[in-house]
């Protein structure tokens, strides 16, 4: 089930994609069926461990094409190991509202982006969100859960600030909202209710079945409660004349101890992302 609409947020084989909190790797996944270079990123060691599990899958099937690459490792999204501009592509999906410093995850986002790449974010949209905070304390009140409810404007006023150009937005899973609600309604972790159980069956037939009438149905409510929503933006490509000019700066800057600290710390990121793709082979 993918929250990233793929045709408003075209990706090419080749590109360099990180999926930031990928979780279980959806969107990993996707991307690397689509031939992409893709490093999944998430802090939790079990989720990474069965996402690697799956590339290798993956590639043992035939599932991606010639060219592309899957890495799966742990990290830190306020620090990534990673040199500037070495992405052309950032994902992160359901994973800012679970983050206190939300402007340091983005400005890292930006840091690893290269200028003219683009950047999916999806959060819980604002009134689906309020209604299961309203129905449970436990659906939100839980170590590691959400800590804040985005409004649409809000969100993509943060991307701005971060000095990203939003392009374009949407609502997705309109026909997971009410599933939500049931399931703070009767209890988070009361799977055994009998609405919620059926309900859950009904998921698990259109996300295995896709049929028509459910298509159309969820086409329908997405603008009206679809539970995510969802930005893309790019980061703005340097004016000609600051590209030109950083080789000549870097020529005429004097090599002291500043110079050589960045040096070093672009030899050390680069050499962790070769660390983790030599594991997950």
């Amino acid at each position: 089930m993918l929250t990233v609409d793929f045709s408003r947020f075209p990706l090419a084989p080749g590109d360099r994609v990180l999926d930031l909190g990928c979780g279980a790797g959806r969107h990993a996944f996707e991307c690397y069926r689509r031939g992409a270079q893709v490093v999944a990123l998430d802090q939790n060691g079990e989720e990474i461990r069965e996402v690697a599990k799956w590339f290798a899958a993956m590639k043992e099937a035939g599932e991606a094409p010639a060219g592309a690459s899957a890495v799966a490792m742990e990290g830190d999204a306020l620090a990534l190991p990673f040199p500037d501009d070495s992405f052309d592509v950032v994902i992160i999906s359901e994973v800012m509202e679970h983050i206190p410093d939300d402007k340091g995850v983005l400005a890292e986002m930006v840091r690893v982006l290269r200028p003219g790449g683009r950047i999916a974010v999806t959060v819980p949209r604002y009134g689906p969100e309020k209604i299961c905070w309203a129905l449970s304390d436990a659906y939100h009140e839980v170590e590691g859960g959400h800590i804040r409810i985005y409004r649409g404007d809000e969100l993509l006023g943060k991307m701005r600030e971060a000095g990203l150009e939003p392009y374009g937005t949407h609502h997705a899973h309109g026909l997971h909202s009410p599933y939500w609600w049931l399931k703070c309604a009767f209890g988070v972790d009361n799977e055994q209710a009998l609405p919620v159980k059926a309900y859950h069956k009904l998921l698990v037939w259109d996300i295995m079945k896709k049929p028509l009438a459910t298509r159309l149905a969820e086409q329908a409510l997405n603008p009206l409660i679809g539970k995510s929503f969802v930005a893309y933006a790019t980061k703005p490509r340097l004016p000609e004349a600051e590209v030109r000019a950083e080789p000549e700066a870097a020529a005429e800057a004097p090599a002291g101890k500043p110079a050589k600290r960045a040096a070093k710390a672009t030899k050390t990121a680069r050499s962790t992302t070769a660390s983790a793709s030599g594991a997950a082979k």
